[in-house]
């Protein structure tokens, strides 16, 4: 049997991610030896958000909720890694503190994991684009300002803004002149 047949089975028609009937295909989880136990039947959707040739949206990973809890280890593996890929936001981040893998498992995981990604600290905004230092974006809010005067209006472009490093929700723009911290979830990438 082949292994997108083996797959087919095992997953019984749907993405083992998120469990779209559509555009279904083997994803070979890396580092392996090209076996089914060692890949998972994914979508279009998940495939290309996995290896990056898609736009990274945080929604639709909420699937990973489910999925995580999954007994074949391919799929924990994936669900282990887009965990930490999302680690910026909080839900992703309470799951990923739930997720138990056995010790070989955890191993397999890690690996696939390029080395300084594991402490290396992402912003997202609020649609999951990530943010880079010196980056403009949108405020989606009127924010009140603590220990100032004003309020920062909604659609107020705060250019060059600088990332928090221990803190990934929080970014260092300079708004009416003042330096203030944001959430990011309150400001879009322009």
């Amino acid at each position: 049997m082949s292994i997108e047949a083996t797959l087919q089975q095992r997953s019984a028609g749907k993405c083992e991610l998120c469990g779209a009937t559509d555009n279904l295909a083997a994803f070979e989880v890396t580092p392996s030896d090209s076996s089914a136990e060692q890949s998972a039947l994914l979508c279009g959707t998940c495939r290309g958000q996995l290896d990056q040739s898609s736009e990274l949206t945080p929604h639709h990973w909420h699937c990973l909720n489910d999925s995580m809890w999954s007994p074949t280890p391919a799929v924990q593996v994936l669900a282990w890694r887009m965990l930490k890929r999302l680690s910026g936001e909080t839900w992703a981040q309470n799951a990923l503190d739930m997720l138990y893998l056995e010790d070989d498992v955890r191993s397999w995981a890690e690996a696939g994991v390029a080395a300084g990604d594991d402490d290396a600290v992402v912003h997202l905004d609020c649609h999951g684009n990530r943010l880079e230092a010196g980056d403009t974006v949108t405020l989606i809010k009127d924010l009140d300002v603590k220990g100032a005067s004003f309020t920062a209006k909604r659609g107020t472009a705060v250019r060059g803004i600088s990332l928090v490093q221990d803190n990934p929700e929080h970014i260092e723009g300079r708004v009416n002149g003042q330096r203030i911290v944001i959430l990011t979830k309150f400001v879009k990438k322009s």
